[in-house]
């Protein structure tokens, strides 16, 4: 809303304002006649968002209803759910009051009923403000003289209509890409014209072309981006060399997976005369190459995140930069932007400095090698890293007196597993397994924390312009939720709305380690905890029971990372002596870049989950009719999803839980049969059949064995 809107909106609260028309509002706020017609348009605007309205006399006045806006969640039944800002609980739209909303459209909505104990508000839209998707990826339907393409978003809420002048070059069962030319009105379908086809739906690689047009990500570059990444070449500008510490003769090592490309971060360890360590952690001077508001800049900015689709990556910087002049390869030099940390034996960071340095990397380690090395488990590898074997056994030493202390804290160690998908040449799943992770892991987890600690606390005392990673504290009606379920396994979160620790969440945690419930209680807990995101203000991050916290460690593949760079160079390179101008510029920028990023960050997370999900279906679909062991990790209206032990989950629904009628117990989240009480409950084992799984709908129903 502009100033004059909000002038326009003041005038009209006055206790003396009667109606006016429109003519006499401009005279009372003095508009030029040369301004009047813009006038006229601030007043249609206010008018549509439901802000003021007019009589019968053309006179206008403030709307006396309360109108709000947010973004409709459709389910596929037709009802839906309004989620507006700042409020936890979201509004109820029943089918008859969704004003034929889709899926994710931004809607204007009236509250018909407040909320109580027993229901959610209900609420009934009254504008649509703006649709969200104005294209849509489905499976295209020939019916002869017309078609229709069924969405892959099941909850979009209509099949498309597709005129034979507009289905261009599809055919049966073919993917495509639909642009909308009429939205669903008075019980008509939406109508569409294909502008992309995009291969049948069994061809290889379809399947994640979908998902990637389905969310409009950016799967290619912009030439003049790539341009612009070419001219670094992979050499370090020799010039600007003597202005930074120089560590190429140190011994400095990558730790990261096998397949890993884009490295960013080297760390190396060594134990001073007093008895403390010395961490140093080693991290790619991006910022050096991509300078504020350059084309790669504004590219990385749009994409926020690298997002990682198995197999399939859609990087943030163009991999002549991600993999090459800013990967810290082996035996090549690099720039980097280096914490030197010393830390005493009870893992206490007693002194820090950051600088501009250059490393040449010793050896590119992997996980797998690391781990050998410290568990002393394969004579091949040990033999291979021999001169380095002490630096790794001190990594390993220091890592596990840091790990200590955050435990001590109430650093919540949650052991949920991550899916490995492994996939053929053609990208179809060959299989689907639990990621293994081991304490080389654990190592650069470790070290990374403590630097971002470290970085995050040192400039929000600076009070620079910054982008912190922010992790509130949960809600006291989410815990006392938790604790009906802790219940069951005898345990308890103690906690009011003045005192929630995560030292509480801690212990339990603590208490489940390495028993059967461990994974569920963890799952609980994990949904118990609110979403992080970046801010501008620093809150604190409760899951690392951390006061000061940013990212700081990955900025080939973050952006929120590149623009920490950014202002660490600034600090550096003008001796912390920073002009208030620029400060106040960068302050605001930080806010709408913080902004951004938590909002690509969403979109990524949902993106690789589809990925996830659309895989494991791929996989249970040769799978039909197995049986498997599982745990109830979720108890609904509609049925109980159990977890395997490979990590995929499945739901059972009511009408293949036996031949009886079952409760939903919504305070314990268990259900109930009606005529032998049985009773299924979250963390239950039960023994299931693979009933049905479909990659299209990406779903995978069990049966009860």
């Amino acid at each position: 809303m502009d100033e004059q809107e909000l002038k326009i909106l003041e005038l009209m609260k006055d206790k003396d304002y009667v109606p006016m028309k429109a003519k006499e509002i401009a005279m009372i706020m003095r508009v030029p006649k040369q301004e009047y017609r813009d006038f006229l348009e601030k007043l249609g605007n206010l008018e549509l968002n439901f802000k003021i309205q007019k009589n019968r006399k053309n006179r206008y006045r403030l709307v006396e209803k309360t109108y709000y806006d947010g973004i409709y969640r459709k389910n596929q039944k037709g009802f839906g759910f309004v989620r507006l800002e700042d409020q936890e609980d979201e509004i109820y739209i029943s089918k008859e009051n969704s004003l034929n909303a889709l899926n994710g459209d931004r809607v204007l909505i009236e509250i018909l009923e407040e909320a109580n104990k027993v229901k959610n508000a209900e609420g009934k839209v009254v504008k649509i403000l703006k649709h969200e998707k104005d294209t849509v990826v489905g499976i295209f339907q020939n019916n002869k003289n017309f078609g229709f393409v069924v969405p892959d978003d099941k909850n979009f809420g209509t099949d498309i209509y597709i005129a034979k002048k507009d289905m261009g070059k599809a055919r049966n069962n073919h993917k495509v890409l639909v642009k909308i030319t009429k939205y669903p009105n008075q019980g008509k379908k939406a109508e569409g014209k294909i502008i992309e086809v995009l291969g049948n739906v069994n061809e290889a690689g379809v399947d994640m072309l979908a998902i990637i047009k389905e969310n409009k990500l950016p799967s290619t570059f912009p030439e003049q981006v790539v341009q612009e990444a070419k001219k670094f070449e992979n050499k370090v500008d020799k010039k600007d060399i003597p202005n930074r510490v120089d560590f190429r003769s140190k011994d400095i090592f990558t730790i990261d997976g096998e397949d890993a490309k884009d490295l960013d971060d080297a760390v190396r360890v060594e134990k001073l005369e007093n008895g403390n360590y010395q961490l140093e952690v080693h991290i790619a001077d991006v910022s050096y190459y991509v300078q504020e508001n350059s084309l790669l800049d504004q590219e990385a900015l749009l994409r926020g995140t690298s997002i990682y689709m198995l197999g399939r990556v859609i990087p943030m910087l163009p991999r002549e930069l991600s993999n090459g002049i800013c990967s810290l390869n082996a035996n090549e030099d690099r720039f980097t932007l280096s914490c030197i940390m010393e830390i005493d034996s009870k893992g206490n960071v007693i002194s820090s400095e950051i600088v501009k340095g250059i490393i040449n990397v010793t050896e590119r380690m992997s996980y797998t090698d690391v781990q050998a090395i410290i568990d002393n488990s394969n004579k091949q590898t040990t033999e291979k890293y021999k001169p380095y074997i002490e630096q790794f056994k001190l990594m390993e030493e220091l890592a596990t007196i840091l790990k200590n202390k955050r435990l001590e804290q109430g650093y919540l160690n949650l052991d949920i597993p991550e899916s490995k998908i492994d996939l053929d040449m053609d990208g179809k799943v060959t299989n689907v397994s639990k990621y293994e992770t081991t304490f080389a892991h654990e190592i650069i987890e470790q070290f990374m924390l403590t630097a971002n600690e470290t970085i995050a606390e040192k400039f929000f005392w600076l009070e620079a312009p910054f982008i912190y990673r922010v992790h509130e504290n949960p809600d006291l009606e989410k815990i006392q939720e938790l604790n009906k379920f802790l219940f069951n396994f005898g345990l308890k979160i103690k906690a009011n709305k003045d005192n929630i620790h995560s030292k509480e969440f801690a212990k339990i945690l603590e208490e489940v380690k390495g028993k059967e419930e461990e994974k569920v209680v963890s799952n609980l807990v994990l949904r118990t905890l609110k979403v992080a995101r970046y801010e501008a203000e620093n809150k604190g991050h409760f899951g690392i029971a951390s006061k000061y916290y940013c990212h700081f460690t990955s900025p080939i593949r973050r952006y929120p990372d590149l623009f920490i760079h950014r202002m660490i160079s600034k600090y550096l390179e003008n001796n912390y002596n920073i002009p208030e101008k620029w400060l106040e510029e960068h302050k605001a920028q930080a806010e709408e870049r913080a902004k951004q990023s938590s909002e690509r960050e969403k979109i990524a997370t949902k993106v690789e989950r589809e990925a996830e999900d659309l895989k494991k279906a791929e996989y249970m679909e040769n799978k039909i009719g197995e049986e498997y062991e599982g745990i109830v990790s979720s108890v609904t209206s509609f049925g109980i999803f159990v977890e395997l032990e490979n990590t995929v989950e499945g739901l059972i629904r009511f009408e293949d839980l036996g031949d009886e009628y079952f409760i939903y117990d919504e305070d314990k989240k268990r259900l109930i049969g009606e005529r032998t009480n049985t009773i299924y409950k979250i963390g239950d084992k039960l023994k299931i059949r693979v009933k049905n799984a479909s990659k299209i709908l990406k779903q995978i129903d069990f049966e009860l064995a």
